[in-house]
């Protein structure tokens, strides 16, 4: 409740004294070069769209991912980005874009391929109440309103549907390093629904306070919202540091059953040659998770037998090379994961769902249910390497391998997680179980096109 009146006499006092100033607009990490990092738009000119009052965007992300697993229903387990093995598929097509008038402010961006399935799939809280959250909500990846006020280097307050830990990986993979994010990013949220409000008191630092349903949920699963907030810095343009703090009960019909979880990054380019035919430019990316869930039989780090712990431990590192102008680039890297309780872990899908079925919300999709309860352990760690060739700003052609594994079954084996012949029409005999086994390697072909 503390945490609650703190935020909100925050977004209040931010209203009170962000009077409009008729000077020159002071623009946040203006002249800082900030194409190379980790999650960030890396075109030199973005404003290809622009006019007056709207700035458009158009994004397009298509796969071929090779699974060495051989699952006979092509079905990805615990990944948020990619959906179908061994197949050609569109994993996010957008379009949209930012309107600007006197300060109003409005962003909406449309979400179309398998994203706006495999994202929103986890997410219980549309299961309380009526109207069909999962469905009203999934072809948006972005829409909220708000005013920017012109103090300091900027005030923003939004409402709407926004971007979360968007200091490291980016919800659109045209903006990451990576195309099969590590544990650590793929377990935690890509989006918020609520409140948010961007300070900006220098030139290198923001300041943003959430209030929002909960973590990454449309809906709200108990009485109280989630609230957070993102802190950044960055001393200068080859240095990058950030928080992203999140408190709130997410657990469905649990409200005593609370959440803390703290995401933190730093991002270092320690060579810069922009014009060298050689390399051009070196960088690297760190990132530690951690967290905790307490509350209604479970004991957060300090777990007993009544009470069994219920944390979060992550860390992931990549290293990145651009060669020719920065035409090329070559990333390896790779993290680790441990959650007891599982309950950030992404569920395996198809018949191994525990998630209620979409079409009838009473009964539960699949027969063999993953294990979420107290007590549950789960580890995993992975690495991945990658070679981009960006002949131009708006296209980057992407081969990567991907290892990953767990310590228990999760992934799908060759016999998939939908039926013995894959298809979901197969009647299911009485002794059939899904086909998950503890390792996967598989190589991705990609091809992500921004304008």
């Amino acid at each position: 409740m503390k945490t609650k009146i703190i935020l909100i006499g925050l977004f209040y006092s931010a209203l009170s004294f962000a009077q409009i100033d008729t000077t020159k607009v002071k623009v946040p990490f203006e002249g800082m070069d900030q194409t190379w990092q980790n999650g960030s738009d890396r075109r030199t000119n973005p404003s290809l769209l622009a006019t007056k009052y709207f700035t458009g965007s158009v994004m397009l992300d298509a796969n071929y991912t090779h699974s060495f697993n051989n699952p006979n229903d092509n079905t990805v387990v615990g990944s948020t980005v990619l959906a179908r093995n061994n197949e050609m598929q569109v994993s996010s097509a957008n379009l949209g874009g930012e309107f600007n008038y006197e300060g109003a402010r409005a962003k909406i961006m449309m979400q179309f391929g398998t994203r706006s399935t495999v994202v929103p799939r986890n997410d219980y809280s549309v299961y309380r109440g009526q109207y069909d959250m999962s469905n009203m909500y999934r072809y948006l990846s972005e829409a909220y309103a708000g005013y920017h006020f012109n103090k300091w280097y900027g005030i923003n307050v939004d409402a709407g549907m926004f971007m979360s830990y968007i200091g490291l990986n980016s919800y659109y993979q045209v903006e990451n390093w990576e195309y099969q994010a590590s544990f650590t990013s793929d377990n935690t949220p890509w989006f918020f629904n609520g409140l948010r409000v961007q300070m900006f008191p220098t030139k290198k630092l923001k300041l943003e306070a959430w209030m929002i349903n909960g973590w990454q949920s449309y809906g709200r699963f108990n009485s109280m919202p989630g609230v957070g907030g993102n802190i950044t810095w960055c001393p200068n343009e080859a240095v990058k540091v950030l928080t992203n703090d999140y408190y709130g009960t997410d657990a469905a019909g649990l409200p005593g059953r609370k959440r803390f979880h703290s995401d933190n990054s730093l991002l270092v380019r320690y060579y810069n040659q922009p014009k060298a035919m050689g390399i051009s430019r070196m960088a690297f990316s760190s990132t530690f998770d951690i967290g905790f869930e307490k509350g209604e039989g479970v004991g957060g780090f300090n777990g007993t037998d009544s009470n069994p712990a219920q944390y979060f431990l992550s860390g992931m590192v990549y290293h990145r090379i651009w060669f020719n102008k920065n035409q090329f680039a070559w990333t390896l890297g790779g993290g680790i994961m441990t959650n007891p309780g599982r309950y950030l872990v992404l569920l395996p899908t198809g018949d191994a769902s525990p998630l209620p079925n979409p079409n009838n919300p009473t009964q539960t999709e699949g027969t063999h249910p993953f294990d979420t309860s107290a007590g549950t352990q789960f580890k995993g760690w992975d690495c991945s390497t990658n070679f981009d060739w960006m002949p131009n700003q708006s296209i980057t052609f992407r081969v990567e391998f991907v290892h990953r594994e767990a310590n228990v079954p999760y992934f799908a084996g060759s016999g998939g997680v939908t039926s013995p012949t894959g298809y979901t029409t197969t009647t299911l005999p009485t002794d059939w179980q899904p086909d998950l086994v503890k390792m996967e390697n598989r190589i991705i072909f990609a091809v992500l096109f921004r304008i």
